[in-house]
């Protein structure tokens, strides 16, 4: 776990400033310096270009961490590479071709409910694009097990320029139409600069004399873009099925409550970006009691640490709501199920790891197909009975669904589970912090009140972890650091 826990530190620090960053400008600059509606309009735009994302990236991010280190010789190497770079081609070049002749036909029923998102169809595709290269060329960086700089660009680079553009809009130096268009730019250059990145760890000898097995790699490449798209359907569907039943403003206060939930997955995402090359490392080893430790130590140590935030965002929420304009206020369940669904996913720890690398894919990849129709047809079912709630409660019945058909195939094709002795007793320990600091409040400003209670619920967890060594990666890493100190 040495590599695992340097890198993981360095990213989830590098994710967090980002958050840090995002939270700034969903939850403050976004609600005061621009419209509800064009708000939810970016959001919308945003969420259906990381919905077209895994078509265009054509499964290749997966397929490259999982194929790479199977390589040994530079030739093939080399040959892998290059195909790997022309494959996202074969669905970018016909989808732009759709998009440019269909543009009337495809923005006339996104704006069937929203007439405003009618002229905006092209800046999708152009997002999407951007992002499914900027995940090629990431995946080329991880596979050299090089993540931090890819996270950085990730994570905090278009954060950063959407701060910049708010900043822009509000001294009216310039207009929202420009803002969009700069936000589709600033997303082409962050594909740029990755790539750019990318090949200076490794710039590959282009050729087409593709390597033995390119049939067994297209076959696994076809059947991942499912599962690539099944993910992002479960994370982003919700915010476009809003647009197309209720104002797109809406889009807006959901936005702003799921972002909040999202911190629960920061941990998971950052440890994630060298979980899946090592883990595709330890399924082409046949290394199975590598794989099960891993497998227990990244579900105990994601649970300990989201299962933690999630306990610490709801029982700080009332105070963070006060900070907000009055309409954004009103996404306390939204907050709940939402963080509830990442909550289940950290628990798991890499198995998503383990799934899209084995040889059991296929399998999964078509369970995940109808899991995100089902996902789909709960929006349907609830967002027009509950609105907004409706949404949430549909992303969390659809994860918690995908999670249980997940862990249930792990066990009966590895025999193994992520739960262990310590996963109950971080459960009770959980249980324990919310009985403790429910009641506690402060007659401060919401932000002294959240400060002074998120430091003491985190002293007293970190000591009760320290003390009674829950976890034996984060006790290891807590005594180093008291060490140095």
């Amino acid at each position: 776990m040495g590599i695992v826990l340097k890198q993981s530190l360095n990213n989830t620090i590098i994710t967090y400033i980002g958050f840090g960053i995002g939270a700034v400008n969903l939850l403050f600059l976004y609600t005061n310096f621009m419209a509800d509606a064009y708000y939810g309009l970016i959001q919308f735009i945003l969420s259906a270009s990381t919905i077209l994302m895994p078509l265009l990236a054509f499964g290749v991010p997966n397929t490259m961490v999982k194929f790479y280190s199977s390589f040994k010789e530079g030739k093939t190497q080399d040959g892998f590479l290059t195909a790997m770079l022309l494959l996202p081609l074969l669905l970018v070049l016909p989808i732009a071709l759709v998009s440019y002749l269909a543009n009337d036909a495809i923005g006339s029923f996104l704006s069937k409910e929203n007439a405003l998102v009618k002229g905006y169809i092209w800046h999708i595709f152009l997002v999407g694009m951007a992002m499914a290269y900027f995940e090629v060329f990431y995946s080329w960086a991880r596979v050299q097990m090089k993540s931090v700089f890819g996270n950085f660009m990730k994570e905090i680079f278009c954060r950063l320029a959407q701060t910049l553009l708010l900043v822009f809009l509000y001294f009216n130096l310039i207009t929202i139409d420009f803002f969009i268009q700069a936000l589709v730019g600033f997303y082409l250059v962050r594909a740029l600069v990755m790539k750019l990145y990318a090949f200076r760890l490794h710039m590959p000898k282009f050729t087409f004399a593709f390597p033995d097995g390119m049939g067994k790699i297209l076959t696994y490449t076809l059947l991942i873009i499912l599962g690539g798209s099944t993910a992002i359907v479960l994370l982003e569907v919700d915010k476009v099925m809003l647009n197309q039943y209720i104002k797109i403003e809406n889009v807006a206060y959901y936005s702003v409550a799921g972002f909040m939930a999202a911190a629960v997955a920061v941990p998971s995402r950052a440890m994630n970006q060298i979980m899946y090359p090592l883990t595709a490392k330890l399924l082409n080893e046949k290394n199975g009691a590598g794989l099960k430790e891993l497998y227990r130590k990244s579900s105990l140590t994601l649970f300990l640490i989201a299962g933690f935030l999630f306990v610490l965002l709801m029982l700080n929420l009332n105070e963070i709501y006060t900070l907000l304009p009055d309409a954004y206020r009103g996404g306390f369940l939204i907050v709940f199920w939402i963080g509830m669904a990442k909550v289940t996913d950290a628990v798991l720890g890499n198995i998503n790891s383990i799934l899209f690398n084995s040889d059991y894919y296929r399998a999964v990849l078509f369970m995940g197909v109808g899991l995100a129709i089902l996902t789909i047809l709960f929006n349907l079912w609830l967002i027009p009975a509950y609105g907004l709630n409706g949404a949430a409660i549909a992303s969390f019945f659809a994860f918690f669904s995908y999670n249980l058909i997940k862990l249930i195939f792990v066990y009966r094709k590895y025999k193994m589970l992520p739960f262990s002795r310590p996963t109950l007793k971080v459960l009770i320990l959980l249980g324990v912090m919310v009985g403790t600091f429910y009641f506690v409040n402060f007659p401060f400003h919401p932000i002294l009140n959240i400060v002074i209670k998120s430091a003491l619920m985190s002293c007293v967890y970190i000591w009760v972890l320290y003390r009674f060594t829950i976890s034996q990666d984060l006790s290891k890493l807590l005594k180093g650091i008291l060490k140095r100190k």
